[in-house]
């Protein structure tokens, strides 16, 4: 953990957001406030992903199953 003025942090931003990557970043106001900078962790995958299945289905199949579910309402 490293500990920035909050001057210190203007001037050498993009090099906080570097460091940021690996560690999180303290930033401290004249007030005694302090703030964290750290970077977002990106999802490496949807949680819609979902594995296909294989089917005997065709599009035909399909359209048909929508159309008789939609005429029953």
């Amino acid at each position: 953990m490293k500990v920035f003025t909050y001057s210190e942090a203007r001037q050498n931003l993009a090099k906080l957001l570097d460091l940021a990557k690996t560690e999180e970043v303290h930033i401290r106001r004249k007030d005694g406030s302090v703030f964290i900078l750290r970077a977002q962790i990106e999802a490496v995958e949807s949680p819609f992903d979902i594995p296909g299945i294989r089917t005997q289905a065709q599009t035909e199949d399909i359209l048909d199953a929508v159309a008789d579910t939609r005429a029953r309402t």
